[in-house]
């Protein structure tokens, strides 16, 4: 069980480490609205890894059989250590490549603002929102907590779905009772 949630957690993570390492430094250049749909599909590609490892483990280790409850256990443990690598890589990103990719982020926000309509008073207060924001992901426990749970709810998702599909109990063989 151990290998084969650590190499599908691994795999997961290496999907979004990667491809989240590619995206980020773009968001200002795509869109940041573009960019973080393109960041949800990222998460969902990479919590797939969830679906194939438990049923590797159920067709591999469990003889085909495998509960909702070990289902799960495996899947929940995938997607934290796929979730770990998404938030170390977040971290490597956000505090030696990209410190002010919060900063373009907050511009991108109140330009949004602006041309949307909404009063001097209305963007002040999500410029406020976006200084605490900033100011959370200055801290480097507070930032990998963040980053961490963004893709986990999805994982969880996606784990319930699996140990739900692929659950399969072993059938029970009847042995017909002859004279005695």
């Amino acid at each position: 069980m151990k290998k084969t949630i650590l190499v599908f957690g691994l795999i997961s993570g290496a999907i979004s480490a990667i491809l989240v390492s590619i995206t980020v430094p773009f968001a200002d250049r795509i869109g940041f609205d573009k960019a973080e749909y393109l960041g949800d599909t990222v998460i969902v590609l990479s919590m797939l890894m969830v679906f194939f490892g438990v049923r590797s483990y159920r067709d591999n280790v469990g003889n085909g059989y495998i509960t909702f409850g070990k289902g799960f256990a495996i899947g929940i443990l995938i997607t934290v250590i796929s979730c770990v690598c998404y938030a170390i890589m977040w971290d490597i990103l956000y505090f030696f490549f990209l410190p002010d990719h919060l900063n373009k982020y907050a511009a991108y926000m109140v330009e949004k603002l602006k041309a949307s309509g909404q009063s001097p008073a209305a963007i002040q207060i999500q410029l406020e929102r976006l200084k605490k924001y900033k100011a959370l992901y200055d801290n480097p426990f507070i930032s990998t907590a963040l980053a961490f749970i963004e893709p986990f709810p999805v994982g969880l998702l996606i784990t319930l779905f699996t140990a739900a599909v692929l659950r399969r109990k072993p059938q029970r063989v009847e042995v017909a009772a002859g004279p005695s």
